[in-house]
């Protein structure tokens, strides 16, 4: 029987290697930058702070952790946002049962220094990111450890910090909702059958239909954003083959990268609960 940090691990595996996900890395697609190898990697890397999140230290020494360990691969930032999404599940795992429920409450005890180790995160890696809204600017998480008084100053606890974002962001949409999209994921990807990474394949274009991918919001804009989910629209409905929508999102620089953050955490969940491999 596999260990919840076994389960994490897996499930950043098991993401990458579903095939295919328009604009994101999987086993037949990469960037000359960014490959899939850079991806295993940083799954293997990421597994000490995995583990810290197990024990019940605090999440944001976890996550920080994780990054830290992610980042030592040549390709970069491969998986922030999963993980990021993944730490408050793995603690929710290790300390009872995985619901919504108890993950809420995980979240909601976080602490300011959990906050100032998600600012330091940054300083390991780049993270595309918005300008912060005027007079926010002491805020702006690529300040990394310098942001710090400001945070301490001001109280702002990392659950804090999400609800902040989470109008912008959808990692942080989860951290406050309850992880409503992770678990619909799990939901669906234990549905269905065949081979776990097909139905991560299959999962993730059904997420990618349903609203606009914030990292491409971030990355691109808001109606490249909602073009690329009409887009995955079609290929649910046969009109778009997935692997020339792949294709054409990879040459444009489409990352969907929150979606494929979703479909991790799913993974997780499903992992957890007996998903067969």
């Amino acid at each position: 029987m596999r260990t919840v940090t076994q389960n994490a691990e897996l499930a950043l595996l098991l993401e990458v290697t579903g095939t295919p996900k328009p604009g994101n890395v999987d086993r037949d697609r990469e960037y000359d930058d960014l490959r899939f190898e850079h991806f295993l990697a940083g799954a293997v890397g990421a597994r000490p702070g995995l583990e810290l999140a197990v024990a019940g230290d605090p999440l944001g020494s976890a996550f920080e952790q994780a990054i830290e360990g992610m980042a030592e691969q040549q390709g970069g930032n491969t998986q922030f946002g999963a993980l990021l999404l993944l730490t408050p599940l793995v603690a929710t795992a290790a300390s009872g049962e995985l619901t919504p429920e108890r993950a809420d409450g995980i979240v909601r005890k976080t602490t300011v220094d959990d906050a100032a180790a998600f600012y330091r995160s940054f300083e390991h890696v780049d993270v595309a990111v918005d300008d912060p809204p005027d007079g926010l600017e002491p805020l702006d998480v690529r300040r990394g450890s310098d942001a710090i008084p400001t945070l301490r100053e001001r109280g702002l606890t990392l659950e804090a910090i999400m609800r902040r974002s989470a109008d912008i962001d959808d990692i942080a949409a989860e951290w406050v909702g309850g992880f409503e999209r992770a678990f619909d994921a799990a939901d669906r990807i234990q549905a269905t059958e065949g081979p776990v990474p097909d139905r991560a394949s299959t999962v993730f274009i059904e997420l990618l239909a349903e609203r606009p991918d914030t990292f491409i919001v971030t990355r691109q804009d808001s109606e490249t954003a909602t073009d690329v989910m009409h887009r995955a629209r079609a290929v649910l409905d046969g009109e778009t083959d997935a692997d020339e929508l792949a294709e054409t999102f990879m040459q444009r620089d489409i990352n969907p990268g929150t979606t494929a953050d979703l479909v991790a955490g799913g993974l997780f969940v499903a992992l957890e609960r007996g998903l067969d491999v």
